[in-house]
């Protein structure tokens, strides 16, 4: 463990477990439509890579960056987009693949972006969920699993860009960023 986790929330074999349980899921409910992976990123590069690959169906994938926390531990509530898709939506089934939902602000403003840009349809899968921390109501279409209301690194999950490349979801210790 990194001396920077207070302990292992979520660990690499139970994430491996939850990852194939989701991809069983959508390659049922998308067997017979146009399927469209879009990563938010950073955050969702490693969870979508490892969903992706457990996927058996057909699909194309997609990155946008939005951001709402900058260099901090809590969501500044303003949604920015720092990169948007690289091809037209139009009539594609998109699957928003997020890391984790906290606040629920930016993943409600990227669903509405992507119905005004003409998706067919849109549905949201992600790792965690923090419903603690909810303050708009989404619902989530696909989830791995609820945690509680910590600020958790690991597993494409970031403090100041470290922390990502760790193989589970662990709390980081208060020391860190206070």
């Amino acid at each position: 463990m990194h001396k920077d986790c207070e302990y292992i929330l979520v660990s690499e074999e139970k994430i491996k477990e939850l990852v194939k349980d989701l991809a069983h899921r959508i390659d049922e409910d998308y067997k017979d439509k146009n399927l469209l992976l879009v990563g938010l990123l950073k955050g969702s590069v490693v969870f979508m890579s490892d969903l992706m690959k457990e996927i058996t169906i057909d699909c194309k994938i997609d990155f946008m960056c939005a951001s709402s926390y900058g260099a901090g531990t809590e969501s500044s509530g303003r949604v920015n987009i720092v990169k948007d898709l690289s091809q037209p939506i139009n009539g594609l089934d998109v699957l928003i693949v997020e890391d984790i939902i906290d606040s629920g602000n930016t993943l409600t403003f990227i669903k509405k972006y992507l119905d005004a840009k003409g998706a067919g349809s849109i549905k949201i899968c992600t790792l965690l969920s923090k419903p603690d921390r909810r303050v708009v109501d989404i619902p989530i279409d696909y989830l791995g699993v609820e945690i509680p209301d910590e600020f958790v690194i690991g597993y494409g999950l970031d403090y100041a860009e470290k922390y990502r490349n760790l193989p589970y979801v662990g709390v980081l210790k208060r020391s860190v960023y206070s």
